[in-house]
């Protein structure tokens, strides 16, 4: 019997060898000599390459790649997920740090190319801070630069190309590809991010299929991206790839209504059981955070503002003694903060939907799906745990998280009305009931629409997961090794029914005893001191802005008082309504003053007067000594807060450049961007 009768039928035969394929990942391969005759097995790695069913997909593969930072660009690539199947197309969600090891194997993968040898991708972009890439495209973002001969990865201004060009204009030869930006007009380099990616992946060989399209958070993001996928991108898909599609309108035409797809199944246990052990290459990037983030006791807890505001900002102190690494941390770093919803919001829900919140399960990947799956948060847990730690119910779902809730909906009146809300023609209804009267998921199936059901997995599903929430460390990490502090505002608005919307982070600390935990970890920041000591800093952070200025304070004071080192000056502005109600860290402040850290303290009280007075009117009643401070002395620059404070901060800044620096708008402009360039302006600013 020849030798090869033994091996298993899905043999493929070539030159020279023969290769068993089990499945994806290993191979065995018969090594033969010229002759024929069998010489050795050799074990090899190979990549199983999906059969693609030309009837449903005739538009073939299109992967779409997200760089998110708060879960909407990963939302919305998997909105285009959803919608492939019915344009015809086989669609594929990654995350772009997934590419990090090798961006060009990734997505120049053989298996996924055309019949003409070509790839197709989406990049869904959000830009974050001042026009910087999120978290998880920081690594694909320096290869494109790196690629395009661009060095040193700090702030635009500060970039240059390389001597000799450093271009490799073939990286993307092959690529055929689609921007969409998310991004937010308050912000100076607005989107910056998606045009950034639409640029350089034409340069390295890449072809454009749509024009770059981008979003506005500031005005209608979803309407934004949905009218360029229904009216630009899908139909040039289609056009392009397709061309006469009536065989696939036909087959939409014919398919039975369903439910939506769900790639991940539920396990229900008999009895308690503790999580599994996962490693980290198993886990949801964009959930990493559920499983490395550590339980710290709040120690302290205390109201900053008077008692006769009607408003709260508090200030919490967390033990982090035996946290290690996650929440190692530098004076003013960002502190990451995993919400918990509310008892009584996760008890409706259960209600609504009929789970038992004491059971426990594992999350599993459903059926057909074991190749793609990934831990989304630890399992096994209870219902109550899931429901509680990682979803999303008070905040408002997106349009098209309405829509998929209308297929759990078994009231037609229900699912008419969620339909309508969903539509670009329901847009007004949907910003009155859903935007300004603060519904979330939670109030949805509760109240609005209680005819849904659907089992927990497909609510898994469906319902966006609860993001970490950031704030800006209001300590020294050198008089504080051991502690972070945190200074947060409260958020208890009032709904047009007369209850209450509560803000789920915020209130999770009101809500937290003495040494109850919370679970954190720790990011780096933009704020930094001069390593030379004795320049001067220019501080401005009014309201819960001054947290990191307070940190700074810290350290100076720790610098010039007990490493006895020459501390520059250190200015201060801030503001807020009154200094009887708000002005938060008022003793410590004064303390500084006195002590002589504290250099000089401009304060703005909005309310204190007829006209209201802001911190960057007491920068431009100081323009002179701003100046001097800024081109003579070297001052560095730090200003945190919200947005529009920025911008006005900002053109209060070039004026006074212009002015005493005797340069055009455009030239103090590009002052102001040199300052940032080398690390001298550093802003960090929310909407």
């Amino acid at each position: 019997m020849d030798e090869s009768t033994d091996l298993p039928k899905s043999i493929l035969f070539g030159a020279g060898c023969a290769t068993a394929l089990l499945g994806s990942g290993l191979a065995f391969v018969m090594m033969r000599n010229k002759t024929g005759h069998p010489t050795h097995i050799e074990e090899v790695e190979v990549v199983a390459v999906e059969t693609l069913d030309k009837t449903k997909f005739p538009g073939g593969h299109l992967t779409i790649y997200y760089g998110s930072q708060t879960g909407t660009a990963e939302s919305f690539a998997q909105d285009l997920e959803r919608d492939g199947e019915d344009h015809g197309f086989k669609v594929h969600v990654t995350d772009l740090e997934e590419t990090d090891e090798d961006v060009n194997a990734e997505m120049m993968k053989e298996q996924m190319r055309d019949d003409d040898g070509k790839n197709r991708a989406v990049f869904v972009m959000s830009t974050y801070g001042e026009g910087e890439p999120t978290d998880n495209a920081a690594g694909f973002v320096r290869f494109l630069k790196e690629h395009q001969g661009i060095y040193n990865d700090g702030n635009a201004a500060e970039e240059k190309k390389a001597e000799d060009d450093g271009m490799n204009a073939s990286v993307f030869a092959g690529l055929e590809y689609s921007v969409f930006g998310l991004g937010n007009r308050q912000y100076e380099h607005f989107n910056a991010m998606g045009k950034l990616i639409d640029s350089a992946v034409e340069k390295l060989g890449g072809r454009r299929i749509v024009p770059l399209a981008v979003g506005d958070d500031d005005d209608d993001l979803e309407g934004d991206f949905e009218t360029w996928k229904d009216t630009k991108f899908w139909p040039a898909m289609k056009k392009k790839y397709i061309g006469n599609d009536a065989l696939l309108d036909e087959a939409k035409g014919s398919a039975a209504k369903k439910l939506p797809e769900c790639h991940i199944s539920v396990e229900y246990l008999s009895e308690p059981s503790s999580p599994d052990q996962i490693a980290v290459g198993d886990v949801h990037l964009s959930s990493k955070h559920y499983f490395t983030a550590v339980d710290c006791p709040v120690t302290l807890k205390r109201e900053l503002r008077s008692p006769e505001d009607t408003g709260s900002t508090l200030h919490i102190e967390i033990d982090i003694s035996k946290g290690g690494d996650e929440v190692k941390y530098q004076t003013a770093d960002n502190l990451g903060i995993l919400p918990v919803n509310s008892d009584a919001n996760v008890e409706k829900l259960a209600k609504a939907l009929n789970y038992d919140l004491n059971s426990y399960f594992r999350l599993n990947p459903a059926s057909g799906h074991e190749h793609k799956f990934a831990a989304l948060f630890p399992s096994p847990c209870t219902v109550r745990e899931c429901l509680a730690r990682y979803y999303d119910l008070a905040g408002p779902p997106r349009r098209s998280e309405l829509k998929l809730l209308a297929a759990y909906a078994t009231d037609p009146f229900c699912k008419k009305a969620l339909m309508r809300l969903a539509s670009k023609d329901g847009k007004a209804e949907y910003k009155a009931k859903i935007l300004d009267a603060k519904m979330g998921i939670v109030d949805i199936v509760s109240k609005l629409c209680p005819s849904v059901e659907m089992p927990l997995e497909h609510f898994i599903s469906v319902c966006p997961r609860l993001q970490p929430r950031y704030y800006t460390i209001s300590s020294s990490s050198t008089v504080h090794p051991n502690f972070i502090h945190a200074t947060v505002s409260i958020l208890s608005e009032q709904r047009h029914d007369g209850s209450t919307f509560k803000g789920v982070c915020s209130n999770h600390l009101v809500d937290i005893i003495q040494n109850g935990k919370v679970r954190v970890f720790v990011r780096d920041s933009t704020f930094r001191l001069p390593d030379d000591v004795s320049k001067p800093i220019i501080m401005v952070g009014p309201g819960t802005g001054i947290a990191p200025m307070r940190a700074l304070l810290q350290e100076r004071s720790h610098q010039k008082l007990k490493q006895n080192l020459p501390v520059g000056s250190n200015d201060l502005y801030f503001g807020c309504k009154t200094r009887d109600l708000d002005f938060i860290y008022s003793d410590e402040l004064h303390e500084y003053e006195k002590e002589g850290t504290l250099t000089r303290m401009h304060l703005a009280f909005s309310r204190e007067q007829n006209e209201k007075v802001y911190v960057q009117h007491l920068l431009a009643k100081n323009s002179s000594d701003t100046w001097k401070l800024i081109e003579d002395d070297g001052a560095y620059i730090y200003v945190c807060g919200g947005v529009k404070m920025g911008q006005d901060v900002c053109v209060a800044l070039r004026k006074i450049i212009a002015q005493h620096g005797n340069r055009t708008s455009t030239d103090a402009k590009k002052y102001l961007d040199n300052l940032a360039s080398n690390g001298r302006f550093v802003q960090e600013l929310w909407a």
